[in-house]
């Protein structure tokens, strides 16, 4: 099983920890309560198992096409809906959200491949994940990406149990679909806006893989009519 390099730290000091545990376990209660030792070893085993788990990072043969927007996670689609971006764009936009539990894949992956427009860092609350109003007041990490068919945002929020939201794009990068775009520790979810009106490919409560499903179908008509608009309202 290949570990994310964002786990090393985190895994180094859980493993220090269970050692520390079970050394002054066993050195005071194995002689007089050798099953309340093993008890102890067991779950704190079980607990480092989990952290090990939760940085895996599983090799995947990507899904690589221009005209589709790839799932960013791995997770369960919890929201597809219009809503008001006050961010970036302005405007109404189609949001497709992924929660992603602790027991899911945490690397985060880019939707489509383009040029890193935005990038920005909010400070916020930590509501649970699937709370509405944790996409605009939980911690959380906006990017936009523009290619020649669309230009989209990518949001990284943080859950109750996420206190660490790990970005790697900036502004002006050109980035390849599928290429790791981030990591957030300990269950968080994902974002998507996309234009009003873009060909959905998932659905409410679907499992979702992160690099492999196809999110949405970039509809060339729906963008032209989009940008035609923005470029009348610049005139």
């Amino acid at each position: 099983m290949q570990i994310h390099k964002e786990g090393y730290k985190s895994i180094a000091l859980a493993a220090l920890v269970f050692g520390a545990i079970n050394l002054i376990v066993f050195y005071f209660f194995s002689a007089h309560s050798p099953v309340l030792a093993w008890i102890i070893f067991g779950v704190t085993l079980l607990i480092l198992i989990f952290i090990i788990s939760f940085f895996r990072s599983p090799k995947r043969e990507f899904v690589i096409a221009h005209h589709q927007i790839i799932c960013p996670a791995d997770g369960k689609v919890v929201v597809i809906e219009e809503t008001e971006d006050k961010e970036y764009f302005k405007d109404k936009r189609l949001q497709v959200s992924i929660f992603m539990s602790p027991a899911n894949v945490h690397v985060n992956r880019v939707p489509m491949s383009g040029e890193v427009k935005y990038s920005q860092y909010h400070k916020g609350k930590y509501l649970v994940a699937w709370h509405p109003k944790s996409s605009t007041e939980n911690e959380r990490h906006s990017v936009v990406i523009k290619s020649d068919k669309a230009e989209i945002l990518v949001k990284q929020i943080a859950g109750a149990m996420a206190k660490r939201i790990v970005n790697y794009l900036k502004v002006g990068m050109h980035v390849e679909q599928g290429k790791e775009m981030g990591f957030i520790k300990f269950g968080s979810r994902v974002d998507i806006l996309l234009p009003v009106g873009t060909p959905v490919n998932v659905r409410l409560n679907q499992s979702v893989k992160g690099g492999i499903t196809v999110l949405a179908t970039i509809d060339t008509l729906v963008l032209a009519d989009e940008y035609s608009e923005s470029e009348t309202n610049a005139g």
